[in-house]
């Protein structure tokens, strides 16, 4: 497989890809419907909740703190996790964007 040439797109494009490659993990999505749920949690609760290992989910978390879905605080010796406002507002206005795009055009695209 060819490398990917980044410097072809916008960085706006290059960030929305790389949090879309983030959520495409079916333990991704279940870690942020939890985050969701309880607005603040640590690691420790995701692993009781999700029923992986804890290695597992630390993989996970990081691939979603690595493009701003999620963000951590330590709190004594525990990591405590939340969803990121910004980062979920920037992929809300690109579906939105989507979403009103499709409602301008002809419905018998294909």
């Amino acid at each position: 497989m060819g490398v990917t040439k980044t410097i072809y797109y916008t960085s706006e494009q290059n960030e929305l890809a790389a949090i879309a490659k983030a959520l495409a993990h079916p333990a991704r999505i279940a870690i942020i419907d939890y985050l969701l749920k309880v607005n603040k949690c640590i690691c420790k609760d995701i692993v009781n909740e999700l029923s992986l290992a804890q290695p597992t989910i630390s993989q996970h978390l990081k691939e979603l703190k690595s493009v701003g879905l999620i963000q951590g605080s330590i709190e004594g010796t525990a990591i405590c996790y939340c969803i990121n406002h910004k980062t979920v507002g920037l992929l809300q206005a690109y579906i939105l964007k989507i979403a009103t795009q499709l409602k301008c055009e002809d419905t018998n695209c294909c």
